[in-house]
Protein backbone atom coordinates (compact mmCIF):
# COMPACT_ATOMS: atom_id res chain seq x y z
CA UNK A 1 0.00 0.00 0.00
CA UNK A 2 0.74 3.30 -0.76
CA UNK A 3 3.15 5.00 2.64
CA UNK A 4 2.22 8.42 2.41
CA UNK A 5 -1.34 7.21 2.21
CA UNK A 6 -0.53 5.13 5.03
CA UNK A 7 1.11 7.76 7.52
CA UNK A 8 -1.97 10.30 6.65
CA UNK A 9 -4.34 7.59 7.51
CA UNK A 10 -2.35 6.83 10.49
CA UNK A 11 -1.89 10.38 11.63
CA UNK A 12 -5.75 11.32 10.93
CA UNK A 13 -6.56 7.93 12.88
CA UNK A 14 -5.05 9.41 15.99
CA UNK A 15 -6.12 13.46 15.49
CA UNK A 16 -9.84 12.50 15.41
CA UNK A 17 -9.76 9.42 17.75
CA UNK A 18 -11.23 6.75 15.56
CA UNK A 19 -10.42 4.95 11.92
CA UNK A 20 -14.67 5.93 11.49
CA UNK A 21 -14.03 9.68 11.57
CA UNK A 22 -10.48 9.61 9.74
CA UNK A 23 -12.24 7.39 7.08
CA UNK A 24 -14.56 10.38 6.78
CA UNK A 25 -12.36 13.14 6.39
CA UNK A 26 -10.04 10.93 3.52
CA UNK A 27 -13.35 9.60 1.73
CA UNK A 28 -12.66 6.08 2.50
CA UNK A 29 -14.06 3.38 4.30
CA UNK A 30 -12.82 2.86 7.56
CA UNK A 31 -11.61 -0.99 7.05
CA UNK A 32 -9.64 0.76 4.07
CA UNK A 33 -8.06 3.04 6.89
CA UNK A 34 -7.48 -0.25 9.17
CA UNK A 35 -6.24 -1.85 6.59
CA UNK A 36 -3.56 1.24 5.85
CA UNK A 37 -2.88 1.41 9.46
CA UNK A 38 -1.72 -2.23 9.48
CA UNK A 39 0.19 -2.13 7.16
CA UNK A 40 2.69 0.25 8.44
CA UNK A 41 2.60 -1.83 11.58
CA UNK A 42 3.95 -4.45 9.68
CA UNK A 43 6.03 -2.52 7.80
CA UNK A 44 7.61 -1.26 10.54
CA UNK A 45 7.39 -4.51 12.59
CA UNK A 46 5.95 -2.82 15.76
CA UNK A 47 2.85 -2.17 16.91
CA UNK A 48 1.37 1.67 16.92
CA UNK A 49 -1.91 1.57 18.25
CA UNK A 50 -3.81 -0.54 21.09
CA UNK A 51 -6.90 -0.73 19.74
CA UNK A 52 -10.55 -2.02 21.51
CA UNK A 53 -13.97 -2.06 19.90
CA UNK A 54 -14.36 1.05 21.79
CA UNK A 55 -11.44 2.98 22.12
CA UNK A 56 -7.94 3.11 20.95
CA UNK A 57 -4.87 4.44 22.79
CA UNK A 58 -1.33 5.13 21.09
CA UNK A 59 1.92 2.84 22.42
CA UNK A 60 4.66 4.11 23.60
CA UNK A 61 6.77 3.55 20.64
CA UNK A 62 3.30 5.09 18.52
CA UNK A 63 3.53 8.52 20.35
CA UNK A 64 7.15 8.59 18.90
CA UNK A 65 6.47 7.81 15.93
CA UNK A 66 3.15 9.75 15.45
CA UNK A 67 5.26 13.43 16.26
CA UNK A 68 7.37 12.45 13.03
CA UNK A 69 4.80 11.21 10.94
CA UNK A 70 2.80 14.24 11.47
CA UNK A 71 5.45 16.79 10.79
CA UNK A 72 6.05 14.83 7.39
CA UNK A 73 2.30 14.33 6.65
CA UNK A 74 1.93 18.36 7.12
CA UNK A 75 5.23 19.35 4.99
CA UNK A 76 3.65 17.19 2.37
CA UNK A 77 0.56 19.35 2.84
CA UNK A 78 2.02 22.40 2.59
CA UNK A 79 3.96 21.80 -0.27
CA UNK A 80 0.61 20.52 -2.14
CA UNK A 81 -1.06 23.95 -1.15
CA UNK A 82 2.12 26.01 -2.31
CA UNK A 83 2.04 23.70 -5.73
CA UNK A 84 -2.33 24.45 -5.69
CA UNK A 85 -1.71 28.27 -5.29
CA UNK A 86 1.45 28.32 -7.68
CA UNK A 87 -1.34 27.14 -9.96
CA UNK A 88 -3.85 28.94 -9.11
CA UNK A 89 -5.57 31.43 -11.52
CA UNK A 90 -4.41 34.94 -11.02
CA UNK A 91 -8.05 37.07 -10.55
CA UNK A 92 -9.25 40.06 -8.40
CA UNK A 93 -8.14 44.02 -8.38
CA UNK A 94 -4.67 45.06 -8.89
CA UNK A 95 -3.77 48.69 -7.30
CA UNK A 96 -0.81 49.86 -8.94
CA UNK A 97 0.82 53.02 -8.64
CA UNK A 98 3.82 54.21 -10.90
CA UNK A 99 5.59 57.46 -11.45
CA UNK A 100 4.27 59.76 -14.25
CA UNK A 101 6.78 59.63 -17.29
CA UNK A 102 7.35 55.64 -16.35
CA UNK A 103 3.51 54.97 -16.40
CA UNK A 104 2.31 57.27 -19.67
CA UNK A 105 5.48 56.22 -21.79
CA UNK A 106 6.94 53.02 -20.40
CA UNK A 107 4.29 51.04 -18.71
CA UNK A 108 0.32 52.03 -20.17
CA UNK A 109 1.90 50.57 -23.62
CA UNK A 110 2.63 46.89 -22.34
CA UNK A 111 -0.17 46.91 -19.75
CA UNK A 112 -3.01 45.86 -22.32
CA UNK A 113 -0.75 42.43 -23.05
CA UNK A 114 -0.22 42.15 -18.86
CA UNK A 115 -4.37 42.16 -18.81
CA UNK A 116 -5.21 40.00 -21.94
CA UNK A 117 -2.76 37.40 -20.70
CA UNK A 118 -4.64 37.26 -17.70
CA UNK A 119 -8.34 38.49 -18.54
CA UNK A 120 -9.80 37.68 -14.83
CA UNK A 121 -7.47 40.31 -13.17
CA UNK A 122 -8.76 44.02 -12.89
CA UNK A 123 -6.09 46.03 -12.79
CA UNK A 124 -6.17 50.08 -11.42
CA UNK A 125 -3.65 52.02 -12.07
CA UNK A 126 -2.70 55.54 -10.77
CA UNK A 127 -0.06 57.58 -11.71
CA UNK A 128 1.89 59.82 -8.81
CA UNK A 129 5.49 61.67 -8.53
CA UNK A 130 4.84 61.88 -5.01
CA UNK A 131 5.87 59.22 -2.39
CA UNK A 132 2.70 56.85 -1.79
CA UNK A 133 2.23 54.53 1.27
CA UNK A 134 1.50 51.54 -0.24
CA UNK A 135 -0.31 49.62 2.40
CA UNK A 136 -1.92 52.91 3.98
CA UNK A 137 -3.10 53.67 0.39
CA UNK A 138 -3.98 49.93 -0.67
CA UNK A 139 -1.57 49.57 -3.32
CA UNK A 140 -0.83 45.87 -4.16
CA UNK A 141 2.78 47.00 -6.21
CA UNK A 142 4.34 50.17 -6.74
CA UNK A 143 7.28 51.74 -9.05
CA UNK A 144 10.11 54.06 -7.52
CA UNK A 145 13.09 55.49 -9.17
CA UNK A 146 15.88 56.38 -6.69
CA UNK A 147 16.89 55.29 -3.55
CA UNK A 148 14.61 53.76 -1.02
CA UNK A 149 13.90 54.54 2.60
CA UNK A 150 13.61 51.41 4.97
CA UNK A 151 10.20 50.88 4.59
CA UNK A 152 9.87 47.32 5.02
CA UNK A 153 8.74 46.51 1.59
CA UNK A 154 9.90 44.25 -0.29
CA UNK A 155 12.03 45.85 -2.96
CA UNK A 156 12.83 44.14 -6.41
CA UNK A 157 15.65 45.99 -8.84
CA UNK A 158 14.89 46.40 -12.29
CA UNK A 159 16.79 48.35 -15.03
CA UNK A 160 18.74 51.19 -14.00
CA UNK A 161 17.16 54.91 -15.02
CA UNK A 162 18.06 56.79 -17.89
CA UNK A 163 17.92 60.60 -17.80
CA UNK A 164 19.08 62.55 -20.74
CA UNK A 165 20.08 66.06 -21.28
CA UNK A 166 18.54 67.52 -24.57
CA UNK A 167 16.86 70.66 -25.79
CA UNK A 168 15.33 71.92 -29.08
CA UNK A 169 17.21 73.03 -32.43
CA UNK A 170 15.35 76.23 -32.14
CA UNK A 171 16.64 76.47 -28.41
CA UNK A 172 19.80 75.64 -29.67
CA UNK A 173 19.78 78.61 -32.16
CA UNK A 174 19.02 81.12 -29.63
CA UNK A 175 22.05 80.28 -27.67
CA UNK A 176 25.00 77.82 -28.02
CA UNK A 177 25.13 74.68 -26.80
CA UNK A 178 26.73 73.83 -23.87
CA UNK A 179 30.47 71.93 -23.94
CA UNK A 180 30.44 71.22 -20.32
CA UNK A 181 28.52 71.01 -17.28
CA UNK A 182 29.52 74.27 -16.03
CA UNK A 183 28.33 76.18 -19.37
CA UNK A 184 24.43 75.15 -17.88
CA UNK A 185 24.73 78.70 -15.53
CA UNK A 186 24.67 80.46 -18.91
CA UNK A 187 21.37 78.36 -19.89
CA UNK A 188 17.86 78.22 -19.37
CA UNK A 189 17.17 74.72 -17.51
CA UNK A 190 13.63 73.59 -17.07
CA UNK A 191 13.24 72.69 -13.50
CA UNK A 192 11.51 69.37 -12.10
CA UNK A 193 9.54 70.53 -8.80
CA UNK A 194 10.22 66.71 -7.55
CA UNK A 195 14.03 65.29 -6.14
CA UNK A 196 17.18 67.18 -6.44
CA UNK A 197 16.43 67.83 -9.88
CA UNK A 198 14.37 70.86 -8.45
CA UNK A 199 17.85 72.87 -7.96
CA UNK A 200 20.76 71.04 -9.52
CA UNK A 201 21.74 68.56 -11.81
CA UNK A 202 24.33 65.81 -11.96
CA UNK A 203 26.74 64.75 -14.57
CA UNK A 204 29.59 62.22 -14.84
CA UNK A 205 32.83 63.55 -16.19
CA UNK A 206 36.30 62.34 -16.62
CA UNK A 207 37.12 63.11 -12.53
CA UNK A 208 34.21 61.90 -11.36
CA UNK A 209 30.84 63.41 -10.16
CA UNK A 210 29.56 66.67 -10.83
CA UNK A 211 26.86 68.69 -9.54
CA UNK A 212 26.03 71.91 -10.77
CA UNK A 213 23.23 74.35 -9.48
CA UNK A 214 20.61 75.02 -12.28
CA UNK A 215 17.60 77.65 -12.06
CA UNK A 216 14.39 78.60 -13.84
CA UNK A 217 11.58 79.95 -15.06
CA UNK A 218 9.40 77.46 -15.45
CA UNK A 219 8.93 75.09 -12.62
CA UNK A 220 6.45 71.74 -13.19
CA UNK A 221 5.68 68.53 -11.29
CA UNK A 222 5.53 66.24 -14.44
CA UNK A 223 7.42 65.44 -17.16
CA UNK A 224 5.38 66.22 -19.99
CA UNK A 225 4.84 70.17 -19.98
CA UNK A 226 8.38 70.24 -19.19
CA UNK A 227 8.74 68.15 -22.97
CA UNK A 228 6.14 70.62 -23.98
CA UNK A 229 8.47 73.63 -22.77
CA UNK A 230 11.40 72.16 -24.40
CA UNK A 231 9.61 71.65 -27.86
CA UNK A 232 9.03 75.38 -28.00
CA UNK A 233 12.46 76.31 -26.93
CA UNK A 234 11.87 77.57 -24.24
CA UNK A 235 15.20 75.72 -22.32
CA UNK A 236 17.04 72.62 -21.63
CA UNK A 237 15.66 69.38 -20.66
CA UNK A 238 16.66 66.48 -18.14
CA UNK A 239 14.48 64.38 -18.26
CA UNK A 240 13.98 60.21 -18.55
CA UNK A 241 15.22 58.64 -21.71
CA UNK A 242 11.64 56.83 -21.86
CA UNK A 243 9.72 60.57 -22.21
CA UNK A 244 11.70 62.03 -24.69
CA UNK A 245 12.70 59.01 -26.76
CA UNK A 246 10.07 59.93 -30.20
CA UNK A 247 11.25 63.48 -29.64
CA UNK A 248 14.65 62.62 -30.06
CA UNK A 249 13.95 60.32 -32.75
CA UNK A 250 12.18 62.70 -34.53
CA UNK A 251 14.87 64.97 -34.26
CA UNK A 252 12.75 67.67 -32.49
CA UNK A 253 15.20 67.20 -29.58
CA UNK A 254 18.72 66.55 -29.77
CA UNK A 255 21.07 65.24 -27.15
CA UNK A 256 23.85 67.59 -25.16
CA UNK A 257 27.15 67.07 -23.16
CA UNK A 258 27.72 63.36 -24.70
CA UNK A 259 30.60 63.40 -23.12
CA UNK A 260 29.41 64.21 -19.47
CA UNK A 261 26.53 61.32 -19.07
CA UNK A 262 23.86 61.42 -16.78
CA UNK A 263 24.29 59.25 -13.46
CA UNK A 264 21.54 56.43 -13.92
CA UNK A 265 18.83 56.08 -10.90
CA UNK A 266 18.21 52.89 -9.21
CA UNK A 267 14.45 51.48 -10.29
CA UNK A 268 12.41 49.07 -8.25
CA UNK A 269 9.51 47.43 -8.05
CA UNK A 270 8.34 47.12 -4.19
CA UNK A 271 5.32 45.44 -3.23
CA UNK A 272 4.23 43.87 0.38
CA UNK A 273 5.53 41.09 2.69
CA UNK A 274 5.05 37.56 1.61
CA UNK A 275 1.29 37.51 3.28
CA UNK A 276 0.43 39.69 0.00
CA UNK A 277 1.54 37.82 -2.33
CA UNK A 278 -1.46 36.39 -4.02
CA UNK A 279 -1.04 34.76 -7.72
CA UNK A 280 -2.15 38.30 -9.32
CA UNK A 281 0.37 39.86 -7.81
CA UNK A 282 3.04 37.31 -8.81
CA UNK A 283 2.09 37.49 -12.59
CA UNK A 284 2.72 41.16 -12.52
CA UNK A 285 5.74 40.75 -11.23
CA UNK A 286 6.78 38.53 -13.30
CA UNK A 287 6.01 40.24 -16.23
CA UNK A 288 6.96 43.47 -15.05
CA UNK A 289 10.59 41.71 -14.13
CA UNK A 290 10.94 40.53 -18.00
CA UNK A 291 9.48 43.99 -19.29
CA UNK A 292 11.66 46.15 -16.96
CA UNK A 293 14.61 43.53 -15.87
CA UNK A 294 18.20 43.99 -16.81
CA UNK A 295 17.27 42.28 -19.61
CA UNK A 296 13.69 43.66 -20.63
CA UNK A 297 12.02 42.10 -23.43
CA UNK A 298 11.13 45.99 -24.33
CA UNK A 299 14.55 47.06 -24.89
CA UNK A 300 15.50 48.85 -27.82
Amino acid sequence: MDRLTSLQAFVKAVDLGSFSAAAETMKMSSQLVGKHVHALEQRLGVRLLNRTTRRQSLTDFGRSFYERAKHIVTEVELAENLAAHEQALPSGRLRINAPVSFGMNSLAPVLPRFMQQFPEVEVELNLSNRSVDLIDEGYDVIFRVGQLADSGLIARALAPYKLVLCAAPVYLQRKPAPKTPWDLKDHDCLGFAHTELRTQWTFTGPDGRIVVPVTSRLMVDHGEPLLCAALAGLGLLLQPLELVREALQAGELVTLLDDYPVPTRPFHVLYAPDRRMTPKLKSFLDFALAEFGENPATAS
